[in-house]
């Protein structure tokens, strides 16, 4: 099922999503898909929730990673973001998952930016 990312369909996903959950389907793209709804919806505690159980389940999945240290970045917590950061290169580096390598290197570097300043 595809929804269109506006606020209300966001929330619907996300009900949907948990209705899934809730009916003992569990899976590292559920988690992913609802650590994701969460985060677009602002939600960062729900979507570190459910991206930890996405990594949990399938420590290769580098989006998750990725997304994850995003929401913990937007929570400022700078350390706990740099760590999923490093751990989520390693793991796009060593799957040959060069786009997502980059994209988090840009993360790293915003982060130890943020720390020399401070």
């Amino acid at each position: 099922m595809r929804f269109p990312d506006s606020e209300i369909n966001v929330m619907a996903k996300t009900e949907y999503l948990e209705k899934l959950l809730a009916s003992g389907t569990d899976s590292s793209l559920l988690r992913f898909g609802l650590g994701s709804a969460y985060f677009t919806a602002g939600n960062n505690d729900k979507a570190v929730e459910h991206l930890r159980c996405c990594i949990a389940q399938d420590d290769n999945y580098t989006a998750a990673f990725k997304l994850l240290g995003k929401a913990l970045y937007r929570q400022q917590q700078w350390h706990a973001a740099a760590e999923v950061f490093k751990r989520g290169c390693c793991r796009a580096a060593q799957n040959g998952d060069k786009q997502a390598e980059k994209e988090i290197r840009v993360f790293i570097e915003k982060i130890r930016r943020r720390q020399t300043k401070a």
